[in-house]
């Protein structure tokens, strides 16, 4: 807090003590300020969200001693889509991400949905995204834009492809033929023998 200098005289006005001592002339008066948190998580807040309510106290008359403290809290997985659609920065982005990160589903739809601006994020957006979701999004750090969508789909397909190469190993350890491993896991047979590290002519 930054005091008023009231030593010398203002506008012909001399200050009181009171003004004096406490840096504030009586007219003056403080701007508000209102705190919020903001909780990047994508399950829901289960801590307390007012004094009153960190403390084991029910006795009526002493809660009307006290003063309660509210915490303003922004949670996206408390929060509909309508409501984070109100933000109108990148934040909306991030909370809607946030909200879904662990749902594919849901997650795809949103991505759809707003597909314009999630193909254009601010890289700073994306960065936040990246350090709360570890999704493994994958973007040149000295761009200004990121395609997550693009990023996403990405991901997608190589977490399909380690699955493919796996089931590829898992049955030619059993000794099922390289071509019916192919037809099964849907990857030409060129491309799993190079998985099993075969020669071209390896059956």
């Amino acid at each position: 807090m930054f005091l008023l200098d009231l030593s010398a005289e203002e506008g012909g006005k001399t200050p009181s003590a009171g003004e004096f001592l406490s840096g504030f002339w009586v007219e003056d008066r403080l701007i508000p300020s209102i705190t919020v948190t903001i909780f990047f998580g994508s399950e829901e807040w289960d801590g307390p969200l007012s004094l009153f309510e960190m403390m084991n106290v029910s006795d009526p008359d002493v809660l009307a001693c006290m003063d309660n403290y509210h915490v303003r809290l922004i949670a996206p997985a408390q929060m509909t889509d309508e409501e984070i659609m109100k933000f109108q920065s990148s934040l909306r982005e991030v909370m809607l991400f946030i909200k879904y990160s662990k749902d594919r589903e849901n997650l795809s739809r949103v991505l759809m949905t707003n597909e314009k601006r999630f193909r254009e994020l601010e890289r700073r957006a994306a960065d936040v995204i990246e350090a709360i979701t570890n999704s493994g999004i994958k973007y040149d750090k000295s761009e200004e834009v990121v395609d997550v969508c693009q990023a996403i789909q990405e991901i997608r397909k190589e977490s399909e492809q380690k699955k493919a190469m796996e089931i590829a190993r898992n049955f030619y350890n059993l000794g099922v033929d390289v071509e019916k491993i192919s037809q099964g896991v849907g990857y030409a047979v060129e491309t799993v023998k190079e998985w099993l590290g075969l020669s071209s002519d390896a059956k």
